[in-house]
């Protein structure tokens, strides 16, 4: 067998949050490893929208997505296709982001993006290595035992780094599916749209002069894409006959753990607990975590980012049970987006809060009641 290679910090997993995590740590001078089976540039089923909060964390790790990239948007814009009566139908509410601009990126540009970043500043990657995670505690990365100090789980959500850890304790409360595809059709809208239906979502990311990202989720495994475009009129019109990419698969789930430290290792990304992706939060949850842990790590105080992990995951998941809550219920969707509709400057202020311009107590305490009582009657 050959040589340990050793490093401060191992992070097994080299998709992005285990490239930001590798990079917040370099950054504070610790000597990083990423490992992954893979090798660049790596694609994953997503809505590729970077939300204004999640670029601002990647300016802290030193990443500029250039104007080529990718496209800029302004805000989100629902549109509701199928409601609980059809007066509901194809009604229509915008909402703008309190200051900056969100970004859409395709997962692969993104990911080439923080390859580079972490290789700029340090980092050994080992893509196209396989790593073993022994009984005996050993840990082999392509083959050679890997010696390290910390080791860091950014592999996913069916982590093979939680489960070896024994961090498998947790809650999973929602469970549906998502499928992507790009389309060459120049984007219409300044705006990610989200388009509802009887059977799921379909969220529409611009990606640059002539591309848009479609991704759609549904609560039934066997749909796909173009299954739930048949419920969206409006949206099928819009692709008809552009060229289409493959279409991508993944599983999205709302889901905790208890824990998400033991030992030495540590988690991150959609390992250590995820929200629905219709929050389209899951890449910045990952960006913020890996800052977290650097700090942490550096300080030598895991349990610190055990205390701190939860609050990254806080507002998207009381996000995501809310937009789970207008999935599940037409009447109550209904009524929400004849709200947004009527009151933009309603929907202006969610959208603050849920990118963290605004807290949530100010919101709830200047509009919360009204709003409430909007929905119920």
């Amino acid at each position: 067998m050959a040589a340990n290679r050793s490093s401060d910090v191992l992070v097994v997993g080299g998709g992005p949050a285990g490239l930001a995590t590798a990079i917040a740590l370099r950054m504070k001078g610790a000597s990083v490893v990423v490992a992954d089976s893979l090798t660049p540039p790596i694609d994953k089923a997503c809505g590729e929208g970077l939300l204004p909060d999640s670029l601002a964390d990647l300016a802290q790790l030193g990443v500029d997505l250039l104007e080529s990239d990718g496209s800029a948007f302004g805000g989100i814009r629902f549109v509701n296709h199928g409601g609980a009566g059809k007066e509901n139908w194809g009604t229509v509410c915008s909402g703008s982001f309190p200051e900056g601009h969100a970004f859409g990126v395709r997962r692969e540009v993104l990911h080439k993006r923080l390859a580079e970043r972490a290789a700029d500043v340090g980092v050994e990657s080992r893509w196209g290595s396989p790593v073993q995670l022994r009984e005996d505690g050993d840990v082999l990365v392509g083959g050679e035992r890997a010696s390290y100090g910390w080791l860091v789980g950014a592999d996913g959500q069916g982590s093979r780094v939680r489960g070896w850890a024994g961090l498998e304790r947790g809650v999973e409360s929602s469970k549906r599916y998502g499928f992507r595809r790009h389309f060459a059709v120049r984007p219409w809208s300044n705006s990610v749209e989200v388009h509802w239906s009887r059977s799921g979502q379909a969220y529409v990311t611009p990606l640059g002069t002539d591309e848009v990202g479609v991704a759609v989720i549904v609560r039934d495994s066997h749909w796909r894409l173009g299954d739930l475009l048949r419920e969206m009129p409006t949206l099928r019109a819009r692709l008809d006959g552009a060229e289409a990419g493959p279409e991508r698969g993944a599983v999205t789930r709302t889901r905790s753990f208890r824990r998400v430290v033991a030992g030495n290792v540590a988690l991150v990304g959609d390992a250590s607990g995820s929200a629905d992706a219709i929050t389209g939060e899951g890449l910045g949850v990952g960006f913020r975590q890996a800052l977290v842990l650097a700090g942490c790590l550096v300080d030598g105080d895991l349990e610190g980012y055990n205390r701190k992990h939860p609050a990254t995951l806080r507002m998207p998941q009381r996000m995501a049970r809310v937009l789970l809550l207008m999935d599940r219920f037409p009447a109550l969707r209904d009524r929400a987006i004849r709200l947004l509709a009527k009151e933009p400057a309603l929907f202006d202020r969610l959208l603050g809060v849920h990118v963290g311009a605004e807290p949530i107590g100010r919101f709830l305490t200047a509009r919360g009641l009204k709003m409430m009582w909007q929905l119920a009657v």
